[in-house]
């Protein structure tokens, strides 16, 4: 199974960090960011990488280079402007492939194994779903008892940013710059979506007091 991690963002709720060096490389216990997904996606056995790139695009490569020296294979998908997640996801099934792939968020942290993630017959999406954080009380999607996650009901889980994605889910779509979403809202009112629930540790490195307190709690 590949991977792919999305980090074209322009990082505006993290400036001024940001002004200067992206998202995805901003430290966290002694290494950037997104190298806590590239170790999380080897360890579980997936070493076929794909990354979006827009903001710094040139700081990003050339820190992470090929990934050889992470123990994975990265190819790069450069967006002259930032296409959004379903357009960044659009403009990479060249690379990805026709097999579901693993979607990752470039801005959290989680410390879940990916390897139990399943699509169900005919789903299109398998959501990860955590308790919701102080800073998104109200949640984004309900989880099911038999794991079938829909648009709305109780109670409510926060969607993490980790994901098993069908290519289908966005291969109709027009090229061009379009969220991620309405295509999974869309699935979920055709039942097409399962959800796992994580209950481990996650962060929404949204803001730089979350970026502080996660290296705090790394780092013992």
């Amino acid at each position: 199974m590949k991977a792919m991690i999305l980090a074209a963002g322009l990082g505006t709720r993290m400036r001024p960090l940001t002004d200067h060096c992206p998202k995805p490389l901003l430290p966290v216990a002694g290494q950037p960011l997104i190298v806590h997904h590239l170790a999380r996606l080897r360890s579980a056995g997936i070493i076929e990488i794909v990354i979006n790139v827009s903001y710094r695009a040139e700081q990003i490569m050339a820190a992470l280079g090929d990934g050889a020296n992470y123990g994975v294979q990265i190819a790069w998908s450069r967006e002259a402007l930032p296409l959004e997640t379903g357009g960044g996801i659009r403009q990479a099934l060249a690379l990805l492939g026709e097999a579901p792939f693993l979607l990752v968020n470039g801005d959290v942290w989680c410390d879940l194994d990916p390897t139990p993630l399943t699509l169900g017959d005919g789903d299109l999406a398998q959501l990860v779903l955590v308790d919701n954080p102080d800073h998104h009380t109200g949640g984004d999607f309900h989880l099911t008892h038999d794991g079938r996650i829909h648009a709305e009901g109780e109670p409510r889980l926060t969607f993490a940013g980790i994901s098993l994605l069908d290519p289908r889910l966005v291969v109709e779509e027009s090229p061009g710059a379009f969220p991620l979403a309405p295509l999974l809202r869309r699935a979920m009112a055709q039942g097409r979506v399962g959800g796992h629930h994580h209950r481990g540790h996650w962060v929404d490195v949204g803001t730089p007091e979350r970026l502080v307190e996660l290296d705090r709690r790394l780092r013992g």
